[in-house]
């Protein structure tokens, strides 16, 4: 019995440190190359297997600067400063999943974001967290923040389908990524928590107050040193 159980703990531990070598060695490939695709894409591919999956890879210089701060300004005010980690959105999200007894809030960074969408599952659990935990360190080490920013607004979810930002700017305004208005930036921002219910409801209530929230503070967001 204890050998059986030290050899299943072996197994696991073994499987861990290869899925850390898995998403190690594609990290430091993507900070030259495009993702061909992620892990959320593909599970969103099966979800829906009659909605092609639309992702256009546009480079960090061609993507707008309106775009660049509204999303910083939504998801990750901090994103410039920290190493991966807001401590204190962290500690805001523990303190209301104890309120509510289960887990209903993350404090995820964009930098933990990414690590989720590139290689995990959906769900809210502490064994995802630790492990997008995990892989954000990695991310964090070997990878700039405007590679990071870069990725992120290239994989994220816009739509049933739609992955980044170059795609959103074609759907929603008919116009490239480098021709979003402040507004159209902060409409498209606002739709990050929940891309596939504000896709056909673009009238929404909330979408546009928080709309208009983006607009007025991505005027005072940090973006990436250029390299």
């Amino acid at each position: 019995m204890f050998k059986s159980l030290k050899a299943f703990i072996a197994c696991v531990l073994g499987l861990v440190l290869v899925f850390q070598c898995y998403a190690y060695g594609n990290i430091l490939f993507w900070r030259a190359f495009a993702p061909e695709s992620t892990s959320f894409m593909r599970t969103r591919a099966l979800q829906y297997s009659d909605e092609p999956v639309k992702y256009d890879w546009v480079s960090y210089g061609n993507i707008s600067n309106n775009l660049k701060q509204a999303v910083i300004a939504s998801e990750d005010a901090a994103f410039t400063n920290h190493d991966g980690f807001d401590w204190r959105g962290i500690e805001n999200a523990m303190k209301r999943n104890q309120r509510a007894g289960e887990i209903k809030a993350g404090g995820s960074t964009i930098s933990q974001q990414l690590a989720k969408n590139l290689f995990l599952w959906e769900g809210k659990s502490y064994v995802r967290k630790a492990e997008e935990a995990a892989i954000t360190l990695m991310m964090e080490a070997t990878t700039d923040k405007e590679r990071i920013f870069e990725i992120y607004l290239n994989v994220i979810e816009w739509g049933n389908g739609l992955f980044g930002i170059e795609a959103a700017a074609r759907k929603y305004f008919h116009v490239h990524a480098s021709q979003l208005s402040p507004y159209q930036a902060a409409y498209l921002a606002a739709m990050v928590t929940n891309p596939r219910f504000y896709q056909t409801h673009r009238q929404n209530r909330h979408l546009l107050f928080k709309t208009n929230l983006i607009l007025q503070r991505m005027g005072s967001a940090d973006l990436p040193a250029a390299n």
